[in-house]
């Protein structure tokens, strides 16, 4: 498989959903702990975490890191807040162009995804139940992937979407409606479609050839149970000990990369293993386990990628 492995600053606790003021890793001893385990790439994360424009240019030059791509969350099914935020996904896009300076690996993919509302968001893996789009928010919604896709394909890039639990574009048949609709290709989350009730190895059987981009996750299918049971929103999944090291839960990633090898796909794998550190949990202590799941979840890779 011509893949190129990456590690991601939400495996560490650091993304948009991080407690305000929270303490966290730095952005240096994150990139030093995955170019040690033999990452080749980092995703970008919350904007500014890596340094921006020559700043992030050459903090992944110094860790020999290329920028395999970043979430850029927009309100698709409204035209008003979609148009707001705007200045949001060209900020971005700038970054991307800076790490795409830095010159190693494949170029980033801007990772385009739907803002959902409280309502899916509280409700992960059941959404369509409780908040569903009708036609009209349905066509607002691909038209302005659209528009997003022109301005992110104008700087350069190819967009990739997010199929995401608590947002508009979640389960099996919303991806399949997605794909029909746009021609923006997906990154398939094998986490996020295992909380939507999805089989990532029929993923990649049912839209392999619309797949740019992979976000590799394993889940612990019991602990996922017992937070949606309890009535959790995606705060308590990502808090709950859902997602695990690579072989600790109930994907079977070694058959999906294999069905992807098998259709040559190539690009970036993204690992990620979405995790929000406790009050209760002294930050060195989260840390070190943390970077040791990513040294599991690497070694588990060599043998597929």
């Amino acid at each position: 498989m011509k893949a190129v492995v990456a590690g991601a600053p939400v495996s560490f606790g650091v993304f948009e959903l991080t407690p305000e003021g929270a303490e966290t890793i730095s952005a240096d001893a994150m990139m030093a702990a995955l170019a040690e385990a033999d990452y080749a790439g980092i995703d970008l994360g919350p904007l500014g975490f890596l340094g921006e424009d020559a700043a992030l240019r050459g903090r992944l030059e110094r860790f020999g890191l290329g920028l395999a791509g970043g979430w850029v969350q927009l309100p698709f099914s409204d035209d008003e807040a979609f148009a707001a935020a705007l200045p949001d996904l060209r900020a971005a896009l700038r970054q991307f162009s800076a790490g795409a300076e830095a010159g190693a690996g494949p170029l980033p993919l801007p990772t385009l995804a739907d803002d959902g509302s409280s309502l899916r968001r509280g409700a992960p893996g059941r959404g369509a139940e409780v908040d569903r789009l009708d036609t009209d928010a349905w066509g607002r919604l691909t038209d302005n992937v659209a528009r997003a896709a022109r301005i992110v394909r104008g700087a350069g890039f190819e967009p990739t979407f997010h199929h995401h639990a608590g947002t508009f574009v979640e389960s099996p048949d919303e991806i399949d409606r997605f794909v029909a609709d746009t021609d923006v290709d997906l990154t398939l989350d094998t986490g996020h479609l295992f909380i939507a009730g999805g089989d990532p190895l029929a993923a990649v059987e049912r839209w392999g050839d619309r797949i740019n981009h992979l976000h590799l996750k394993d889940v612990d299918l019991a602990a996922l149970r017992r937070v949606l049971a309890a009535g959790g929103g995606m705060p308590e999944v990502w808090s709950g000990g859902s997602f695990v090291a690579f072989g600790q839960g109930d994907i079977d990633l070694a058959s999906v990369m294999s069905a992807l090898d098998a259709r040559s796909y190539e690009g970036w794998v993204v690992v990620e293993q979405d995790v929000l550190n406790g009050p209760d949990v002294a930050l060195d202590t989260f840390v070190t386990a943390r970077s040791a799941d990513q040294i599991t979840n690497r070694n588990a890779l060599r043998a597929w990628v």
